[in-house]
């Protein structure tokens, strides 16, 4: 299992990438991970850790994509760029995944470029995990931010992608699928969501129909679909009522019983899930939060080789040429 990592990506990079990439390495000594980015500056995190497993290594890349960069026009400036390599090394065979934590628009639009899309998906879309109270204790969001102007083929490839994802990531056989809109009565909705709804019934997926925004966390649901716009939204929202929920407790709980507290929290923290994959494009791509600590970076390549175990994109091939 060979996994690439955008070393120079995120809010703390490298610092926090190469130690995440180290830390899944020495748990799963089955992975061979390759960390890209500037050599030196990850060789000086690297000498940093101790003993670093041999399946570590370094490419080289002596560009990097900020926050702050148009993501197209970055792309095309900076061949060098270190999102470029990593996902260069997919396209070429030489690695099975990549993790991200830089710019997302950056992120998507190389790997759209790089590694062109499955057949028959019109846009990728980003399934971004969160907590809910399901079997498994976790859903699925799609879009969170990939293509915020939909139309309705593009939910109801959402909806399969998301729906194959879960079965061969999770184990859930025909995973409970939602379309979020603003009542769960089958008229209510904008007209993308109401003809979206239509092909998604078609479909061969576990259809139940609408979400509503609070549905989402009450366990009705394994996939909830939303176009990249209000997917994002919700994304955000959700964020920050966690930060302000759990800054409430902490003071209520954190100090007379912080074991409780820290396990609230737990509950609640984006570091467990790992990260997001792009759902759509031929690779495994694996989007974190430009915020992630070496737990966050050691999770999603966790997830990553999940992903690639679980044959993920053979299944949403076959799932959207069943549901065209």
């Amino acid at each position: 299992m060979r996994i690439a990592v955008d070393a120079m990506g995120g809010d703390h990079a490298p610092r926090e990438l190469v130690a995440g990439a180290v830390d899944a390495a020495r748990k799963d000594s089955a992975l061979e991970i390759t960390l890209v980015g500037r050599e030196a500056d990850i060789q000086s995190e690297l000498d940093q850790l101790g003993e670093i497993p041999a399946s570590i290594s370094i490419v080289h890349a002596t560009e990097v994509i900020s926050m702050e960069d148009k993501p197209v026009e970055a792309l095309k400036k900076r061949p060098d760029s270190s999102i470029l390599r990593a996902l260069g090394l997919v396209a070429a065979g030489e690695a099975d995944a990549v993790i991200a934590a830089g710019s997302t628009g950056a992120a998507v639009a190389a790997a759209t470029m790089c590694l062109k899309r499955l057949p028959g998906v019109r846009r990728p879309g980003i399934a971004v995990p969160f907590p809910a109270r399901n079997e498994k204790g976790v859903a699925i969001l799609v879009d969170a931010g990939a293509n915020p102007n939909c139309r309705p083929h593009h939910l109801m490839q959402y909806a399969v992608m998301g729906s194959n994802y879960f079965q061969s990531v999770w184990g859930v056989e025909k995973p409970r699928v939602g379309l979020v809109s603003i009542g769960e009565e089958e008229t209510k909705g904008t007209s993308l969501t109401q003809e979206a709804a239509v092909k998604i019934r078609a479909t061969d997926v576990n259809y139940v129909g609408n979400v509503e925004g609070r549905g989402l966390f009450g366990g009705d649901i394994e996939v909830a679909v939303a176009d990249g716009f209000v997917g994002n939204i919700i994304l955000k929202a959700a964020e920050g009522v966690a930060e302000l929920l759990l800054g409430r407790v902490k003071k209520v709980v954190g100090e007379n019983d912080p074991k409780t507290f820290l396990s609230i929290a737990k509950s609640f923290d984006y570091a467990n899930f790992g990260g997001a994959p792009l759902l759509g494009v031929d690779g495994t791509v694996i989007v974190c939060h430009g915020r992630s600590d070496r737990r966050a970076i050691s999770n999603a390549i966790l997830v990553a080789a999940r992903a690639v175990a679980g044959h993920v994109n053979e299944h949403i091939v076959a799932g959207l040429a069943g549901n065209e």
